[in-house]
């Protein structure tokens, strides 16, 4: 009933309803959940319309690019994955996966802000609703289409639940990271229009030096040191490692990876709050 509210009051642009009027005021956690809810389904909806596989594509994608990678790289990078070719080609649909996410997903919410100015210009909305929306909408196709793969596959390799179980925590590292960066560049991209261009080589980066189509065994030592601070390179490993081997990753590095997360996070959204309040001015 709050959501059908909700669209009621975004069709008629009545900013005086209570569940519209979500502007600057510190609203109650469940109406902002509605508004975020009616801005993820829209987002879905036109990310697939028309689409005959919907969010399967989110599987089939980096699938297919698994295989391509396989094809030209498997000889020389499956004896670091025990001489297998599959389980390159796993290890490789991991990275393309959770960076794809990443990388999508920021990307994706970065113009979100400006791009719904017009609406923003009629009636009052949370604007944070607008890049988490995005976000969550990339996070929930990722769930529904690539996640129950590599599921499978973990159970098909170390038949121990605890793996997958395990799972949650580079997954949450990864939704922390990217909510926050998400918060940060869809703000920073009011203030400043040259932010998509300057973020095509932040995201470039992030891409090398992450171990997506390579073991991170091949990096020197000398640069590991640098690629190390790029969250999504323990991110990714410590995935790999309950996906395809009978081992664990270390404590360290999960909670290493969580909490630089949780920074980012928080980092995020105190510089979405600053430069909130100057967004209307600035449309």
């Amino acid at each position: 009933m709050h959501r059908e509210r909700i669209k009621t009051g975004l069709s008629n642009g009545n900013a005086n309803q209570p569940s519209v009027v979500l502007g600057s005021r510190i609203l109650p956690d469940r109406r902002f959940i509605d508004v975020v809810g009616v801005l993820f389904a829209r987002a879905l909806k036109t990310r697939y319309r028309g689409s005959v596989l919907g969010v399967l594509w989110s599987a089939l994608q980096p699938l297919g690019m698994s295989a391509v990678y396989a094809a030209i790289f498997g000889h020389t990078f499956a004896p670091y994955y025990g001489g297998s070719l599959i389980t390159y080609g796993a290890a490789v649909y991991i990275g393309l996966t959770l960076a794809g996410f990443f990388i999508g997903g920021t990307t994706q919410a970065l113009p979100s802000i400006i791009a719904n100015a017009g609406l923003l210009n009629k009636i009052r909305i949370p604007f944070a609703a607008f890049p988490l929306s995005i976000i969550a909408a990339y996070g929930f196709q990722q769930v529904v289409g690539s996640l129950p793969l590599i599921v499978l596959v973990s159970l098909a390799v170390n038949h121990n639940l605890l793996h997958v179980l395990l799972l949650v925590f580079p997954l949450c590292s990864l939704a922390m990271l990217s909510v926050g960066v998400g918060l940060f560049v869809s703000a920073a991209c009011v203030y400043f229009r040259d932010v998509p261009y300057m973020y095509e080589l932040t995201t470039f980066f992030f891409w090398v030096t992450s171990p997506i189509f390579y073991p991170a065994q091949i990096v020197p030592h000398t640069i590991l040191r640098i690629v190390a601070w790029n969250p999504l390179f323990s991110i990714i490993e410590s995935a790999r490692v309950l996906v395809l081997t009978t081992m664990l990753p270390s404590a360290q590095s999960i909670a290493l990876s969580l909490a630089t997360s949780g920074i980012v996070l928080v980092a995020g959204g105190l510089a979405f709050r600053l430069m909130r309040p100057n967004f209307m001015d600035l449309l």
